[in-house]
C-alpha cells in the first residue's frame, strides 16, 4: 500500500507558504522546515523562500523584531534567553542586536523588578539560602541578566 504524502506544485506550496508567513512573521528556518514536512525538493525550497523573501512575507529582521517584543512583552524573557532563542533559529547576529534594542531599557528594568518580587511572594520555602536560589535559578531560566539577578536577591532577601 502507498503512503499517501500529498504532493504540493510549486504553485500551491508557494501559496501556502505565503498564508504561513502572513499569519505571523516567521525565520527562514521555520519556513524551510514547513517546505521539508510539505516534501519539497531543495531547488523548490530555495526557489519559494527566494519568492517570499523578495515579496517581503519573509523578513528576519522583521521576525527578530517581533520576536524579541513579545517574548519580553507577554512571556518576560530576559535578554539573555531571547538571544539565545534567536541563534538558535540561525539569526545573525546584527539582527539579534537591531532585535533586543526594540527593548527599552527603562521598562526591561521595570518589568525584571515586577517579576522578581512577584516570583519571591509565590516562593514558599522558609529557608533564607535555598528561597535564594529558587529565585535565582526561576529568573536566570527566563534569561535575566546574572549580575541583576543576584543584586535584586542580596536587596529583596536578608
Amino acid at each position: 500500500m502507498r503512503s499517501l504524502v500529498k504532493s504540493y506544485s510549486i504553485t500551491e506550496a508557494t501559496k501556502k507558504l505565503e498564508g504561513y508567513c502572513a499569519y505571523q512573521e516567521r525565520c527562514h528556518k521555520d519556513v524551510i522546515t514547513k517546505l521539508k514536512e510539505m516534501h519539497m525538493i531543495p531547488e523548490a525550497i530555495d526557489q519559494i523562500v527566494t519568492h517570499l523573501i523578495q515579496a517581503d512575507y519573509l523578513n528576519e529582521e522583521r521576525f527578530a523584531q517581533s520576536f524579541a517584543r513579545g517574548k519580553f512583552n507577554i512571556k518576560k524573557w530576559g535578554r539573555i534567553r531571547i538571544t539565545n532563542e534567536l541563534k538558535q533559529r540561525g539569526i545573525t547576529k546584527y539582527n539579534i542586536k537591531t532585535a533586543l534594542k526594540e527593548i527599552d531599557d527603562g521598562q526591561y528594568l521595570k518589568t525584571f523588578d515586577i517579576l522578581a518580587e512577584k516570583r519571591l511572594k509565590a516562593i514558599k520555602e522558609t529557608n533564607l539560602q535555598k528561597r535564594k536560589r529558587k529565585l535565582a535559578d526561576y529568573l536566570l531560566y527566563r534569561g535575566w541578566e546574572s549580575h541583576l539577578v543576584y543584586e535584586k536577591i542580596t536587596e529583596l532577601i536578608k
